[in-house]
């Protein structure tokens, strides 16, 4: 990602990335965007991760069906900013809605670094007592757990089953999907009501 040139005000103070065209926007210059009133956020997340946190006035687009004349439709005139959890997914939704050579912004470190650097967050009325992501780390370190007893108190070939496990944690990290979140976000305990409009308050996280 690279950063802009400093006539326009907005790419000032921006950190440079990879990926030519996306610009990383630190959480507090995000921030002080978000208070002028000209700046969108946009958050890619799945739906069990917002249900879980998000941050006041995101607006919610997953990336699996994000669609960049919808969200332009949507917000005429404004700057638009992608977040996720830690930045990978943000970048790739901001790839999506660049145009030619046009300037695209996202939140460096996404919903991750916003909350290191103290800012604002909301859980909605509901949300699930434990992280689906949570759930998903002790799930997997069950399973992978019971493979390795299994393979050493019954049979070698229940081993699969851990490295099974480690596999899909793999694939989960390089490509940002998990199938194993999105079953155990259907679950009857993780299901909350959630809304896709801005918040109108918020708590630190």
């Amino acid at each position: 990602m690279v950063s802009i040139a400093n006539s326009d005000p907005k790419t000032e103070h921006t950190e440079s990335g990879a990926a030519d065209g996306v610009t990383d926007v630190a959480p507090r210059m995000l921030r002080e965007w978000l208070d002028s009133g000209d700046t969108v956020l946009i958050d890619v997340r799945e739906t069990f991760e917002r249900a879980s946190e998000f941050i006041p006035g995101s607006f919610h687009h997953p990336l699996g069906s994000l669609n960049p004349d919808e969200i332009r439709a949507a917000h005429p005139g404004k700057e638009i900013v992608f977040h996720c959890a830690g930045g990978k997914r943000s970048a790739q939704a901001a790839e999506q809605f660049r145009i030619g050579g046009e300037a695209v912004f996202h939140l460096a470190g996404g919903l991750d670094a916003w909350k290191a650097a103290g800012l604002p967050t909301e859980r909605p009325a509901g949300a699930p007592r434990l992280p689906v992501m949570r759930q998903v780390q002790i799930t997997a370190g069950a399973l992978v757990a019971l493979g390795v007893g299994l393979g050493v108190l019954v049979s070698p070939w229940f081993l699969a089953l851990s490295a099974f496990v480690g596999l899909g944690l793999m694939f989960a990290g390089v490509t940002g999907w998990c199938g194993m979140a999105l079953l155990l976000a259907k679950m009857p305990w993780n299901r909350s009501r959630t809304s896709d409009t801005p918040a109108a308050s918020c708590c630190a996280g």
